[in-house]
């Protein structure tokens, strides 16, 4: 009798345990999955590593404000109590749509059994930046994987994840018995009220890796397959951000001309010219709107921005569209984050559209060619990405419109963004990527790095820039935020951080002190600048598998090492 492989490694035999060799195939099957022996020989196995699941699922359970719904299999349907799924495998993937006339919808669960490698090691996404927090690792069956996750099986790596632009918040689970999907299909806190129509809800899309592949590469053709058309800019995106030395204080038109002025001189001469752009601490109140004008500091946006062409740079401006200090009634805010002096913004009324799209027009009529918009994901759900985890926001509050759910409202939102802006590019910040993705030419990828502490560029930064790498001219041109040169960050580290940076083919965007820049740094800049200001292959971290921290990475087909951590080593407080 053949010995299961899985069996002989978990079950010992002797000392009065169970010996493999007495078992009937459909039992050891039973135990190496932990399912029911009935329900076991009935598992699809996976020999090389590789789990299917183009095809109807096993379970789907439908929850509703009541609680759990299962839900009866008619051939690719699912139905009960008026909800009906369509689940319709393809060679392409599998739509899923889902029908709900009467009945407010919570969530959506769809279960594939399956014997998951105990061998996988699986590498997550995150709802919107990530924050240190991207890693590989062996099969957690509690392990919330939002939007996509990769399975590396000891040879392959294998995709598995939702189409960019889903209708809904989509999530996954693997454990050995099998892999989950989780669709959150509220409205904010609330139930879904879908009414007659049919959700498009998400396409599931997967891809079988190949041996002869990286993990890394095998990564970056899987996200091309869910992203059919990326929105990218024409060259490379490079220049100089204020915000990692200034933090919105001592702002003015004048330090922008400054700032301006440098990025121009350190730029190689040529049609790519770089961005300056203008970051929080513009505007009449900071962080909040309205956003008509410029504050005691920046009296005419429109001719700073000319000002900022005629030194040879191209102009971009920052804002958060959907917070304000404008007098907001009631009915047109988000409840209950809401203070006295402040509103955010319901983006499911139109009034709100008409604001937000007014606002992006305004910039771009004054002459700016990048707009980044930020806090998008905060303002909608009032957490910020690292603490959505399964539930994404507090439960008990809803958008005025119930009738679309929370994705759908948030893609409404980037789409008039998208528009409003014209030929101005467009770089989301604290936005969900893949909703982003095919909409905005750059995307924000990881939380802030720092001008006061190197310990949170590091994990920050690197981070994000190995394990969304993939990501790159797939979804959109990553940026993996500054290179802050300040007085407060040890230049040795910061100049580790500027070159990896710009020879990785991804977006740089330095911000640099005026107090911090000498020759040393200067002439840095100028050849980072040189680098990025040209197409190049995208850098392809070595050591992803065992660090969050990638210290090792193959450029322009040579590995080159970084250390991270100097003599002093990592600190939990700021150095």
């Amino acid at each position: 009798m053949r010995v299961w492989p899985c069996i002989a490694r978990r079950v010992p035999w002797h000392n009065g345990f169970v010996n493999p060799h007495n078992l009937s195939r459909r039992d050891a099957l039973a135990l190496s999955t932990g399912l029911p022996a009935a329900v076991a020989a009935q598992t699809p196995r996976a020999p090389d590593g590789y789990v299917d699941i183009l095809r109807p699922p096993d379970l789907a359970t439908a929850f509703l404000e009541s609680g759990p719904l299962p839900l009866a299999r008619e051939g690719r349907r699912w139905n009960s109590a008026g909800i009906s799924v369509q689940t319709d495998p393809a060679a392409s993937g599998m739509p899923i749509r889902i029908e709900a006339p009467e009945v407010p919808l919570l969530r959506l669960h769809l279960r594939w059994r399956a014997a998951v490698p105990e061998r996988w090691r699986i590498l997550n996404d995150q709802w919107e930046r990530s924050y240190g927090d991207l890693e590989w690792r062996g099969v957690v069956g509690e392990r919330i994987l939002p939007w996509y996750f990769l399975a590396f099986d000891g040879r392959a790596t294998h995709g598995y994840g939702v189409v960019t632009g889903a209708s809904c918040f989509a999530f996954w689970q693997a454990d050995p018995a099998g892999i989950s999907m989780w669709l959150d299909l509220r409205n904010g806190g609330s139930a879904v009220r879908l009414g007659p129509r049919t959700l498009e809800a998400a396409v599931v899309r997967v891809r079988r890796g190949a041996a002869d592949e990286s993990a890394f590469q095998s990564a970056r053709r899987f996200c091309r397959q869910l992203c059919a058309q990326p929105r990218l800019p024409s060259a490379p995106v490079y220049g100089g951000n204020n915000w990692y030395y200034a933090y919105g204080r001592n702002c003015s038109a004048a330090a922008i001309e400054r700032d301006a002025a440098l990025m121009a001189e350190l730029a190689p001469s040529g049609p790519n010219r770089p961005f300056m752009v203008i970051d929080d601490g513009w505007s009449l109140t900071n962080t909040a709107g309205p956003w008509e004008r410029g504050n005691a500091g920046f009296p005419d946006m429109a001719e700073l921005a000319a000002a900022m062409k005629r030194q040879g740079v191209r102009p971009g401006i920052w804002l958060r569209p959907l917070y304000t200090t404008a007098e907001v009634p009631p009915a047109a805010r988000l409840r209950p984050r809401d203070s006295a002096r402040t509103a955010t913004l319901d983006p499911s009324l139109p009034e709100t559209l008409e604001t937000v799209r007014e606002d992006i027009g305004r910039m771009a009529s004054w002459g700016f060619e990048l707009i980044k918009h930020d806090y998008t994901s905060f303002d909608l759900l009032g957490r910020w990405g690292s603490s959505m985890a399964a539930d994404l926001t507090d439960a008990g509050w809803h958008f005025a419109d119930r009738s679309r759910t929370t994705a759908e409202i948030a893609l409404a939102l980037y789409r008039e963004i998208r528009e409003a802006a014209g030929g101005a590019a467009i770089i989301g910040c604290n936005t969900f990527g893949q909703l982003s993705a095919g909409l905005f030419e750059l995307q924000r990828t990881g939380d802030d790095t720092s001008g006061l502490d190197f310990n949170r560029t590091r994990r920050m930064g690197a981070n994000t820039l190995a394990f969304r790498g993939p990501q790159h001219r797939a979804f959109f041109d990553l940026d993996a935020d500054c290179a802050p040169i300040t007085l407060q960050v040890p230049w040795d580290l910061a100049a580790r951080w500027l070159d990896l940076v710009a020879r990785s083919g991804t977006t740089l965007f330095v911000s640099p002190d005026p107090a911090a820049v000498n020759a040393e740094s200067r002439q840095a800049l100028r050849r980072a600048f040189a680098v990025a200001a040209r197409p190049r292959e995208l850098a392809e971290p070595l050591d992803w598998m065992d660090t969050t921290t990638p210290g090792r990475w193959r450029i322009d087909g040579h590995a080159v090492e970084y250390d991270w951590y100097g003599s002093e080593g990592a600190s939990p407080f700021p150095r």
